[in-house]
């Protein structure tokens, strides 16, 4: 039996709500995703693993600063110290679209530090190549066209669809590759990818027509004995129930309120030949709250907005959004100063406001809407909905420059 520590999609620069710690210099949100790869890294070494495996996604793009560098560094050496075997797959965050520039992870491939393994091409790991650990891997990276065909340069004829020709050459990767397996020794496939069935969290900037999404006959295959995947956001198994667990981990931080309601942690799971048991640890992260109130009366309205808030003790420390839709005319009676007072306490308090307009723009006597130009329409609407008179002229200037542009033909 191999005891692994399986995890994914750390992000851990990402920073897009709360302010800077003045004793760190980091932001703080940076700090919640480094407390989740600490409890990650110290549960690694307090139930010494034989092997963690990173399933992709270090940070948030491939070019990351020196310092945040520096703060994973610092936690992949602890494991490295406790001799434990790590494995490091590079995820589509992790990689530039330009072939031949370095990925994220570059330095370890360069320096080659003792128990790291850096895998950016798919490739079959076998004991020899993991400290010894009696176990094999197939680990996939984050494919694109041009991995695949330098891995396998035997594809000299190109097809219509690149993605038909990338599932091709990777299948039949694949299918080579397990052909070259000890068939005494358990195996892990891990890979960054997307896998058909799957949920997707919110981690939808990705644009999955674009993805090379995997059929899950690809990876629920009796030949493996655990499937460990990264790129996915929310923790899942393809698989439940049945062998081998097809296993994304999940993301370790919430990145944004798409991620609301999903748990985060990562996997410890005990792989054997023929049979795995695993156990998904959560993390205890930051609180995300979402309320929404639609306003329908003028009768104590800064009453009813409170009120669709939590008690300020749960607010505390927490990422809270609250949207309020209201009539325009309400618009005056919104006490914003002691809306924030209350949730003042919060790690970050975004409040929305969504005024609606029920008036209906009147038309000047004697115009129909079809003897008006359509600018002339824009700056009716305009003027009804109150616009300032500077910011309709901009208005109008951008318009203009639309309409010209569309009927000009043009495509810039």
């Amino acid at each position: 039996m191999v005891k692994i520590l399986h995890f994914a999609d750390a992000h851990i620069d990402m920073s897009n709500y709360g302010q800077h710690d003045p004793e760190s210099g980091l932001p703080m949100r940076v700090m919640d995703f480094l407390k989740s790869l600490d409890a990650i890294v110290d549960t690694a070494i307090a139930e010494k693993v034989d092997l963690v495996i990173f399933a992709g996604d270090t940070y948030k793009d491939r070019s990351p600063a020196p310092t945040y560098q520096r703060e994973w560094g610092r936690r992949m050496m602890r494991l490295a110290r406790a001799s434990i075997p790590v494995l490091l797959i590079t995820g589509n965050h992790d990689i530039s679209p330009s072939q031949g520039r370095a990925h994220a992870l570059q330095e370890y491939e360069t320096l080659d530090p003792d128990y790291i393994h850096v895998v950016s091409k798919p490739e079959l790991l076998k004991p020899e190549q993991l400290n010894g650990v009696p176990v094999q891997v197939i680990a996939i990276p984050w494919l694109t066209r041009q991995t695949v065909k330098a891995t396998l340069q035997d594809q000299e004829q190109e097809e219509a669809d690149p993605t038909t020709e990338l599932e091709k050459a990777l299948t039949g990767w694949l299918e080579y590759t397990v052909g070259r397996l000890d068939p005494h020794l358990a195996t892990i496939l891990t890979t960054h990818a997307s896998i058909f069935g799957a949920k997707f969290g919110y981690e939808q900037n990705i644009k999955i027509g674009k993805d090379v999404v995997l059929a899950p006959g690809l990876v629920k295959r009796k030949d493996f004995d655990y499937v460990a995947l990264g790129h996915i956001h929310r923790f899942q198994d393809l698989n439940e129930g049945a062998h081998p667990p097809v296993v994304y981990a999940g993301s370790i931080e919430r990145v944004d309120f798409g991620e609301l309601k999903e748990e985060k942690g990562f996997v410890i799971a005990e792989v054997s030949k023929g049979h795995t048991t695993y156990t998904f640890h959560k993390l205890d992260t930051r609180k995300f709250i979402d309320r929404s109130i639609a306003l329908d009366d003028n009768f104590m309205v800064n009453e009813s907005i409170i009120a669709a808030l939590p008690a300020p003790e749960d607010i505390k420390d927490a990422i809270v959004r609250l949207s309020i839709h209201y009539p325009r005319e309400f618009e005056t009676l919104i006490d914003e100063p002691r809306i924030r007072d209350y949730a003042k306490e919060a790690f970050e308090f975004y409040l929305l406001k969504s005024p609606s307009s029920t008036a209906r723009a009147r038309l000047p006597e004697g115009h129909e809407t079809s003897s008006l130009s359509p600018l002339e329409l824009l700056e009716l609407y305009w003027t009804q909905d109150h616009k300032k008179a500077l910011d309709r002229e901009a208005l109008a200037k951008l318009a203009s420059e639309i309409i010209t542009q569309v009927e000009g033909g043009g495509t810039e």
